[in-house]
């Protein structure tokens, strides 16, 4: 902890640093709290195109000179949209920092929406909604949260859709960024050799007079049974997912879904690769996930198969719901699955940008710094009994939702 400061700007801004004397660089993150989340059905995709659009050119910077800036001191820029929030950053030597936070307050703070980079920018987009669309082992994801959340604000695709994509215009990203661009809902976070004072003067230079704003007052979740999902698509693998609901980051039955999702399918050891690809050969890709939001999560399987593989592989995940819903859960695979979060945890750390990652999803889930032994302590306290209740919890079919994308409705034929 004793590395890690915080200060706060006359307007509210938190500047969060982590100090690591070992490393020469540092990662910097401009966090909004704002993503697809937030979004209506008029405007669906805005926040994932307004993280395009700042990357387009300032009052004072091209798009080549905000690249050329950065990259000629041998730095990286980036950003993310997520469906929670929008993070702006950069990696660089840690004698770059002045450069690489005056470019990213510029993008922030200056982006001018020239026309003829909407439009152009609209069609970049098009075609990454396309490559989604062209590929199922990442469309089904988008259609079972779109399925899943159906009714709720979780439900919209971050990318949005082709219609709101090509009439967004520059009112549009103004009047969204007066509503959510703002002091209540930002933060600045640096991990790597940071000094914090450097980095809160910074912060003041440029962040001191920036626009007041209350934070983001989302409504809670609130989810009815929805029927399962089929996508027609001519291909030749049946892509599945069979999944539900569980809680999010700031419940601690998170962690109990967490090392199930580790015991069912993390890794080569885990059950279903062991059953379904090892013993059986009948999926080359299988894996559970576990994707988490403030008050709610989504936990599931995925695999692909072919056709006439798909009950029987739906069998095998059934009988293996079925086993850990009886108590077969040993001390061996749960001491496993503890472990290999454990050493998943601790090896990202050695890296800035996620080390910069995780204080700031601390910061905007917990309101404070958790730390590394506190999150492994959490992991450590699940128990067998945990792991049981949980499972016949979400592993029941009237909770379980599938959604199929195949040339064939494998929901006609369930295994279940």
């Amino acid at each position: 902890m004793q590395n890690i400061q915080i200060s706060e700007l006359k307007n509210g801004i938190k500047v969060i640093s982590e100090h690591i004397p070992y490393v020469q660089s540092f990662s910097l993150g401009f966090w909004f709290n704002v993503g697809s989340r937030d979004e209506n059905e008029a405007n669906n995709g805005i926040s994932h195109f307004i993280e395009h659009m700042l990357f387009k050119g300032t009052k004072k910077r091209s798009a080549k000179r905000i690249a050329d800036d950065i990259e000629s001191h041998g730095g990286y820029l980036n950003a993310f949209t997520s469906k929670e929030h929008t993070c702006y950053y950069g990696r660089g030597l840690y004698t770059h920092l002045e450069k690489t936070f005056g470019v990213l307050a510029d993008m922030i703070q200056n982006s001018v929406f020239k026309s003829s980079e909407i439009a152009k920018e609209a069609s970049v987009i098009i075609d990454e909604m396309n490559d989604i669309n062209d590929s199922p082992e990442e469309l089904i994801f988008d259609k079972f949260e779109t399925n899943i959340f159906n009714g709720n604000s979780l439900s919209k695709p971050i990318i949005g859709n082709e219609k709101n994509i090509r009439k967004l215009g520059k009112k549009d990203f103004q009047k969204y960024i007066e509503q959510h661009y703002h002091a209540g809902n930002m933060l600045i976070v640096a991990s790597g050799k940071i000094d914090h004072n450097k980095l809160l003067k910074l912060s003041q230079k440029y962040f001191d007079e920036y626009i007041t704003g209350k934070p983001a007052d989302r409504k809670k979740v609130e989810c009815k049974p929805v029927e399962d999902l089929f996508v027609y698509k001519d291909i030749q693998q049946a892509h599945l997912i069979i999944g539900a609901l569980t809680d999010g980051y700031t419940r601690t039955e998170r962690n109990k879904a967490s090392v199930l999702t580790h015991i069912l399918g993390e890794g080569s050891s885990s059950r279903l690769f062991q059953i379904v690809r090892e013993k059986h050969g009948i999926a080359y890709q299988i894996n559970t996930f576990l994707n988490s939001f403030s008050d709610i999560s989504t936990f599931g399987i995925y695999f692909s198969t072919n056709d006439k593989s798909v009950e029987k592989a739906q069998q095998l995940i059934n009988n293996e719901f079925n086993k850990i819903k009886k108590k077969h859960v040993s001390e061996r695979e749960l001491k496993r699955a503890k472990e290999y979060i454990t050493g998943s945890i601790i090896m990202s750390m050695e890296n800035t940008t996620n080390r910069m990652l995780r204080v700031a999803h601390s910061i905007i889930y917990y309101g404070r710094i958790k730390t590394l032994d506190e999150t492994l302590k959490e992991i450590n306290s699940v128990t067998k009994e945990d792991i049981i209740k949980l499972s016949n919890k979400i592993l029941d079919d009237k909770v379980l939702n599938r959604v199929v994308i195949s040339s064939k409705n494998h929901l006609l034929h369930s295994a279940a």
